[in-house]
């Protein structure tokens, strides 16, 4: 089993912007499991967080372009990649790739790859859908810190239900109320939903606020939402 696993940013830097160490620690303690029971964690996708939005808010605010933000948060991604390859240790490959194709050429050398976002004007999101399509995973991970999709935002309406199953349309409908700029990408944008939807990889999100839930998906339980085609 080939896999890739996008874990969002606030999974790993708390609201203050601090760095959840043990956090991470557990991350790597399950990727590697994985690994010894042969199941390939292929490319770690991970998010800016906080950091991100601290960096792009300031930007915003002295008049900066969104292609700038884009980058900004692009730049913060990469860095919380970079503390995932201190966590893994021999096992990753030991530099960031900036372009797809890096990602593939670091993904062959049988290295975990870590990655954070690749150009402006998609998310890491769509960064995870365009590596795994790219090295032809057999399912993508999207691990957020909510337990899956919601018909509305659960952290701000309580009748919010979660989807067991949802469609690409009925995500596009969802997140067509929320518009999409730099840092604000919470669930998933028009890029990643349009690679989803042509690669039809099998696509999970999930609560990741305990990073063994990698590990039950993996065995083949249900837990959070399933992308269907």
């Amino acid at each position: 089993m080939r896999i890739v696993l996008k874990i969002g940013g606030s999974l790993i830097q708390d609201e203050k912007g601090d760095i959840r160490i043990e956090r991470l620690a557990e991350y790597a303690k399950v990727v590697l499991k994985l690994r010894k029971e042969k199941k390939e964690v292929a490319c770690i996708i991970v998010g800016g967080g906080k950091t991100a939005r601290k960096y792009i808010e300031a930007a915003r605010k002295l008049g900066a372009a969104e292609g700038l933000c884009d980058e900004i948060g692009i730049r913060a991604a990469q860095l919380n990649a970079q503390i995932m390859i201190g966590a893994l240790d021999k096992e990753a490959y030991p530099t960031i790739p900036e372009t797809l194709q890096e990602v593939a050429g670091a993904a062959a050398t049988g290295k975990i790859v870590l990655a954070g976002g690749l150009q402006p004007g998609q998310s890491t999101n769509a960064v995870a859908a365009l590596v795994a399509e790219r090295i032809k995973a057999d399912i993508l991970i999207n691990a957020t810190d909510v337990d899956g999709v919601y018909t509305k935002d659960p952290k701000k309406d309580p009748s919010a239900e979660k989807l067991d199953k949802v469609t690409i349309n009925e995500i596009q409908e969802i997140i067509n109320e929320k518009g999409f700029f730099a840092g604000k990408y919470e669930l998933f944008d028009p890029v990643a939903l349009k690679i989803l939807e042509r690669s039809k990889i099998s696509t999970w999100i999930i609560n990741g606020e305990d990073p063994k839930s990698i590990l039950k998906i993996v065995a083949g339980e249900k837990l959070g939402t399933r992308i269907v085609y």
